[in-house]
């Protein structure tokens, strides 16, 4: 359905852009909205996020990330990293995440903080990110019911 609206979604955004409230008013209404829907939805029935997107990794959630595989960090770098475009950031090197199993982080309890966050919408400044939040709408289900119902509410028409 995100394929099907993608135009939409992008006159949307425009339209959040040149909205008329404050960035916290429109930050407590995504974090409301995002609350609500991602308690119906399992995250685990998708997996898109791992399977789609590469988080962005710094060192530290290398290190963290080894140590929960019992590994060290040169075998991980090695075996399992590539560089980003940005300095001193990495990512993982293949999509699907290597370390998806079943749906599920094999490494759950260690994952980078770029995994933790997804689909970060309880961050603040939600309108300084909507290039990716409308990219977002065709990887998971929890940021396009965010963004459809944020057309509800702030009255959007097509």
């Amino acid at each position: 359905m995100a394929r099907e609206r993608f135009d939409e979604n992008w006159r949307f955004r425009s339209f959040l852009k040149g909205y008329d409230a404050d960035v916290e008013e429109i930050d407590a209404t995504v974090h409301e909205i995002y609350r609500e829907v991602s308690a119906q939805i399992d995250c685990t029935a998708c997996a898109n996020c791992c399977k789609i997107v590469s988080p962005v990794l710094n060192m530290a959630d290398i290190q963290k990330f080894s140590e929960g595989l019992g590994i060290s960090v040169s075998k991980m770098m090695a075996e399992h990293i590539a560089h980003h475009e940005k300095p001193d950031r990495f990512r993982f090197n293949k999509k699907p995440c290597p370390f998806l199993e079943n749906n599920l982080c094999s490494n759950y309890d260690h994952r980078p903080r770029d995994c933790r966050s997804f689909p970060h919408l309880h961050k603040p400044d939600f309108i300084f990110r909507l290039w990716n939040v409308v990219d977002n709408c065709e990887v998971c289900p929890i940021v396009f019911n965010v963004y459809e119902r944020l057309k509800i509410v702030f009255a959007f028409r097509c």
